[in-house]
Parts: C-alpha cells; structure tokens; sequence
C-alpha cells in the first residue's frame, strides 16, 4: 500500500538519511513549519507528505542509531531522491558519516539516484562550511549519480528550500527523461 503512494509524475519519493543527531528530523520539521525546539531522537521512521515548487514530496525519514541504519536498506526501493544529513559540527563523527555514505551509494536498489547532501548546523560556531565537509567526504570521487551540497541550518531554515529547489529540479529532469 504505502509503495502505491507515489503516483504522479509530479510526485517524489525522498528518502533522508543520516547518523543519528544529524538533524535529519529538524530538517523535516522546519520544511513542514512545525516546531522545531524541542525534537525527540528518532526510533523507527517518520512519513510527511510536503509539497514545493508544484512537487508532492513524500518525504521518509529514518533513524540514524547505529542499531536502525541496518534496517535502512528496507526503505531504499522506488526512492526518487536521496537526501544525506551530515552534522557539520561534529568533526569526530565526519568519518563515521563518510563511511556510512560510502555503503549507501553501493546499494542497487539507490543505483542513480539523485542526492542532496545537506551540510547541517552551520549555524554553529565550529561548523565545517561545505567546502570542507565535501572533502571529508570525498563527494568529488562519485560519478555514478547527480549529488549536491548544500550548507544549512534546519533551525535557521538557511540553505533548505535551495537545497530542496535543486532536488525537486533533478528530479523532475530525470522523470522527464524516461
């Protein structure tokens, strides 16, 4: 049932992921116009249905704990967009971040997908600008798909409707390609 939901060619299924305290679920939150002080980890996944620039954006969000992210490749089927959370003030987990990335885009079933990568909590003072979070995540070595990046802060709302703007863009070249 829940895969029949993406019907329209103006309609995407997004898949958002990410280690956990990311800001994955901020992110959604502040796209949704919804509180975003007080937000509780997440255990499992959370579905909003958002709509931009004419685009219904199914939009799934999972838990980042390492105990979930073996349960991610659950989610991966019929993903039109992929979009990678990334805590830009927690240097000491950038690796961890870069590892995690390198065996989602291994996956067959997120083959082509486009992905934004969002360079979260640049609102914070020791921040890495995107620059350097691309580097820390050798993004310049893939080739097998259309990435971006894009600093942000899902609590100042900066940077997330760009982001956005250019997946659903992506997006809607690639459908209209087919």
């Amino acid at each position: 049932m829940l895969r029949s939901l993406k019907k329209s060619e103006k309609e995407a299924r997004i898949l958002v992921l990410g280690l956990d305290n990311a800001g994955k679920t901020t992110i959604l939150k502040a796209m949704s116009e919804e509180e975003v002080n007080n937000i509780m980890p997440t255990q499992g996944f959370n579905i909003k249905a958002l709509t931009q620039d004419g685009f219904k954006l199914n939009v799934w969000d999972i838990g980042g704990q390492r105990e979930i992210r073996p349960y991610w490749k659950n989610y991966y089927e019929n993903t039109d967009g992929l979009v990678y959370v990334v805590d830009s003030a927690d240097d000491v987990r950038l690796q961890e971040c870069a590892d995690e990335l390198v065996s989602l885009l291994s996956e067959e079933n997120l083959q082509n997908v486009p992905m934004l990568v969002y360079a979260n909590k640049q609102d914070l003072q020791f921040a890495l600008d995107a620059d350097q979070v691309m580097e820390k995540l050798k993004l310049a070595d893939i080739s097998d798909r259309t990435w971006n990046i894009q600093a942000c802060s899902a609590f100042t709302k900066e940077g997330l409707s760009d982001g956005m703007e250019w997946l659903i863009k992506t997006i809607s070249t690639k459908q209209a390609g087919k």
